[in-house]
């Protein structure tokens, strides 16, 4: 499915095509964006990528720590993965790049020129079920992606939720032609994690840059050191002088940055708690725009 218009065009995969691994929510992936002619999105990996198990563009996921109810049950009994389905449990702890064994859930689309909405209805696995649905529009110069999580089980629902944003702009590899900005003052002694090899990854007053690109993955985490803060990122790359921004409609104190020679990935986790019987909801929005 292709939402477009004269300067944006959104690459919209349906739940059950490509990717149909266990991690990334299957409701509207966004595989591939393109503002004025430049690519904006990237695959997870340089090379061997394969769409059925890898991410691209902006996926998101739900509990990438820990779906909901994991902990509760047996190995072989099955748990949530919101968006996806219920997995089957192997082994005690929770690894989000494994492959489980999936029964998904049922979803349901309808679209428009401009509006896709994608429903997904759960199966009632261990007191826990949902209804989630999506609903991406696109304007001018942007697109929004509206959430609305029911909790339609009898147990509490507390999980998070991130996209993943596998950026790169014209396929230019991370350098010192990105920068990427926070709207708060990083900390770098106060990160939870900090892998930078060779410290290609410069870490200034509220901002990224880059050196020359890397052959090795970086990460750094807890980017806001726990601080309540405005959820948004921008990123611009000076060589085709393109940008984009992220803004969520939340606060967050949860900031991850993940990236590799190829691609970079801002996230912003909302937190999520939601009782039986109600629902909470939420949006991100994209804006692009070009930079003199």
């Amino acid at each position: 499915m292709i939402l477009k218009n004269n300067n944006l065009k959104i690459q919209i995969d349906f739940p059950k095509e490509n990717y149909q691994n266990s991690r990334f929510d299957w409701t509207g992936k966004i595989s591939e964006v393109v503002y004025k002619n430049n690519l904006l999105t990237a695959n997870e990996k340089l090379l061997e990528q394969n769409d059925r198990i890898h991410g691209k563009g902006f996926y998101n996921e739900f509990g990438i720590d820990l779906p909901i109810g994991f902990n509760e049950i047996k190995e072989g009994e099955y748990f949530h993965k919101i968006g996806v389905g219920i997995l089957k449990k192997e082994g005690e702890s929770y690894l989000f790049n494994k492959n489980y064994e999936i029964a998904a859930a049922k979803f349901n689309v309808n679209a428009t020129s401009n509006i896709i909405t994608i429903d997904c209805e759960s199966q009632s696995i261990n007191g826990y079920s949902y209804h989630l649905k999506k609903e991406i529009s696109l304007f001018e110069d942007s697109f929004k992606i509206n959430y609305s999580l029911k909790n339609t089980g009898i147990k509490t629902i507390s999980t998070d939720e991130y996209c993943h944003n596998f950026i790169s702009i014209n396929k230019e590899l991370i350098d010192s032609n990105y920068m990427l900005k926070f709207p708060f003052q990083l900390k770098s002694s106060l990160f939870d994690a900090r892998v930078n090899p060779k410290k290609n990854v410069v870490i200034k007053t509220n901002k990224f840059t880059f050196k020359e690109s890397t052959k090795n993955d970086f990460f750094f985490s807890n980017l806001s050191a726990g601080e309540q803060v405005n959820a948004t990122w921008e990123l611009i790359n000076k060589k085709t002088k393109v940008g984009l921004q992220e803004i969520g409609n939340f606060k967050t104190s949860k900031i991850n940055l993940w990236g590799s020679k190829h691609v970079i990935s801002p996230e912003l986790f909302f937190k999520i708690n939601v009782e039986p019987n109600d629902v909470l909801k939420w949006s991100r929005a994209y804006n692009f725009f070009e930079i003199n």
